[in-house]
């Protein structure tokens, strides 16, 4: 009897409460229940400090990762203020690491932490909730104050005692992150040093501390930038780029809407140009804007107006050329942006991107000014900076125009300039229509075409063994006329990601010519060769494809059994015993089946072309990895792999192995 469902009713609503709402939504915070959430996790924490150290109060921060995964940072900021609130009438403590969205960064006076990267008061508690112990020990006003917590539950309150001779503030934070609120906790090493080293960029004069357990020894990194992006920037290009690095800094106020409140902006910028080198990065409040958001857009906008300006005003475009764009422009720019705000609109949470129009309209502003007087000042500097950017912008247009001529090239319609030889079109232009039989050799192809319906079905031999395409590089892949005049057939150009030939990057599904493609070969062993170079072929040039269901296999009867004047096929050893088994008593023939070239047109017609009785299999591979593992494997350059391969399965195949 089934079970009977509970009915949806006013008593079905229910709340997450205490830590649940963050160890049974971890990505809602951190973005993640995976290893990228135990990473913000991190971040967060890693923030407070910094906010600490930004604010005058110490130049270390310190983080260590010990082997068995837990995490610790140490900072000499003030202390986190964890003991009774007259106010909340709470302990702080409470407040911190137990509430949501608290903290001492709501006030919006300025008197603490005005240029804050953590506002959201999610932080500390989040991380908190998600470990599986997490432990404070907090110096300030005398005393020391030690906590401790277990999946998101304090164990033994607040201790507090006087704080030992000698000890300055600060706050020290170890915890483990919990497996059973993430997937993996396995935090790399090489993420604490992309971070540390980015904020030390970011906050000059801060030294970042990274400590890392290994064996029981500790190896340790140090990071620091006295001139903070300015040294970056410096460091990045070289000795030598074609300019030298600028560094410009400027504030300004101002608000998003006529409605929202003022704020203020602090802003700073560093860059150069070079030909070597290419890097852009922005930071908001000290963190990494991965995904831009208003810093970029107004550097776009900036670099663009200010060198499109200064290229019409030297005559530099020729005549009726298009205007440069950002991208010809940040192929030679080293360029870090980094920004502070007094109010800040992340797009998320994990703080990738920022969404101010105030910070990208006075960015914008200050750009254009500044690159305007910079060209005029430097005008030697200004003509080195046009110059590069043109042969980018003029590389750029003649790969693009290259490219095209490929893609008309190997997807423009065959016309009688444009003609594959022995390649037999159908009459319809309806591609929802048109079936492409690409068959084994001339004598296949005659007994196809005899078979095959001519309104709507196609044909395109296949002379010989085409290339493994798996093993050759693409020079020689384009150099073989069997492969490219297929490729012409087919219509839609290829999917190429080589860097050595992204300009034959031109596949377009709209302009395939046909709604299946289907490989016809002879089910022997040359014929199963050559079906498989086929599809190695498709799989490497125009996987889309065969991930959309375009490509078919038409499958070929193995056995003809006749008995009177009626005949069966069979398309298995089973098969064919199944059809034995109901012809007992009477008299039958068991044949092999023969070649594609060697049929009759009717039998062609009716095993392999007719849509009411051919068998064709679609190649829709449910997982494209493995498929790629296994063509890497049976025609890839694993020797090895293929002689264990065959040694484990061969004996499947041995009855249609040619061994007579």
């Amino acid at each position: 009897m089934a079970q009977k469902k509970t009915a949806y009713g006013n008593d079905s609503i229910s709340a997450l409460k205490g830590a649940d709402r963050v160890r049974k939504r971890p990505g809602v915070i951190f973005g993640s229940d995976g290893l990228e959430g135990c990473e913000h996790a991190v971040f967060e924490i890693m923030s407070n400090a910094i906010d600490e150290a930004r604010e005058g109060h110490g130049t270390l921060i310190t983080v260590t990762r010990f082997a068995d995964r837990s995490i610790q940072v140490e900072d000499q900021g003030r202390g986190c203020p964890v003991d009774w609130n007259e106010k909340e009438q709470k302990f702080n403590w409470e407040l911190v690491f137990c509430e949501l969205y608290a903290g001492g960064k709501y006030g919006g006076d300025g008197d603490n932490y005005e240029y804050s990267l953590g506002l959201n008061g999610l932080g500390s508690c989040a991380t908190q909730y998600a470990s599986e112990y997490f432990d404070a020990v907090i110096v300030r006003d005398g005393f020391q104050y030690t906590l401790h917590f277990e999946k998101g539950e304090n164990v033994g309150g607040l201790k507090k005692e006087p704080a030992p001779r000698g000890k300055k503030t600060g706050s020290t934070f170890r915890w483990k992150p919990d497996l059973e609120v993430f997937t993996d906790i396995d935090i790399p090493a090489d993420y604490y040093l992309d971070v540390m080293k980015r904020q030390a960029v970011v906050n000059a004069g801060i030294t970042f501390r990274f400590r890392n357990q290994i064996d029981g020894k500790f190896e340790i990194t140090d990071f620091r930038y006295d001139n903070g992006i300015a040294d970056y920037v410096a460091e990045l290009a070289g000795e030598d780029a074609l300019t030298q690095p600028v560094f410009w800094q400027a504030e300004r106020r101002g608000r998003d809407r006529a409605d929202k409140p003022e704020y203020k902006v602090k802003l700073s910028i560093s860059f150069c140009f070079s030909n070597k080198r290419q890097l852009i990065e922005h930071y908001h409040n000290s963190s990494w804007l991965e995904h831009g958001g208003s810093p970029e857009k107004a550097v776009k906008l900036a670099f663009v107006a200010a060198i499109d300006a200064r290229l019409k005003q030297g005559g530099k475009y020729q005549k009726s050329e298009s205007k440069v764009t950002f991208n010809d422009i940040q192929d030679a720019l080293v360029l870090v942006s980094n920004n502070f705000s007094t109010q800040t609109s992340y797009e998320n949470q994990t703080k990738k991107a920022i969404n101010n129009r105030f910070v990208q309209d006075a960015m914008d502003e200050f750009l254009r000014s500044q690159l305007e007087v910079y060209f005029i000042e430097n005008p030697f500097d200004a003509d080195k900076i046009c110059e590069q950017v043109l042969i980018n912008k003029r590389s750029r247009e003649s790969a693009e125009k290259a490219r095209l001529n490929i893609k008309k090239k190997l997807s423009g319609s065959v016309d009688i300039s444009n003609r594959v030889q022995k390649f037999v079109d159908c009459r319809t232009k309806d591609p929802g229509r048109r079936e492409l039989y690409i068959v084994e050799g001339d004598s296949a192809m005659g007994a196809v075409k005899l078979s095959r319906d001519a309104e709507y079905q196609g044909i395109m031999p296949v002379r010989g063994k085409i290339l493994n395409c798996l093993k050759a590089d693409y020079a020689k892949i384009f150099k073989s006329e069997i492969i490219t005049d297929l490729l012409k057939v087919l219509g839609c150009g290829v999917e190429v990601q080589d860097k050595h030939v992204k300009d034959l990057n031109a596949f377009d599904l709209e302009s395939l010519r046909w709604s299946k493609i289907v490989i016809c070969t002879d089910a022997d062993v040359d014929g199963f060769q050559i079906r498989t170079l086929i599809l190695t072929m498709l799989y490497r040039l125009t996987p889309t494809l065969i991930q959309k269901g375009y490509v078919y296999i038409a499958e070929s009867p193995l056995y003809e059994i006749t008995c009177k004047e009626k005949t069966w096929f069979a398309y298995s050893n089973k098969e064919r015993s199944d059809i034995v088994d109901s012809l007992k008593g009477k008299k039958y023939e068991v044949q092999r089946s023969k070649g594609l070239g060697e049929n009759e047109p009717d039998m062609m017609w009716l095993t392999t072309m007719n849509p009411e009785t051919r068998r064709l299999i679609k190649v829709m591979p449910e997982d494209i990895e493995r498929t790629a593992q296994m063509f890497d494997l049976l025609l890839g350059d694993d020797l090895a792999g293929r002689k264990n391969h065959i040694a484990g399965h061969g004996h499947e195949y041995l009855e249609l192995a040619d061994i007579s």
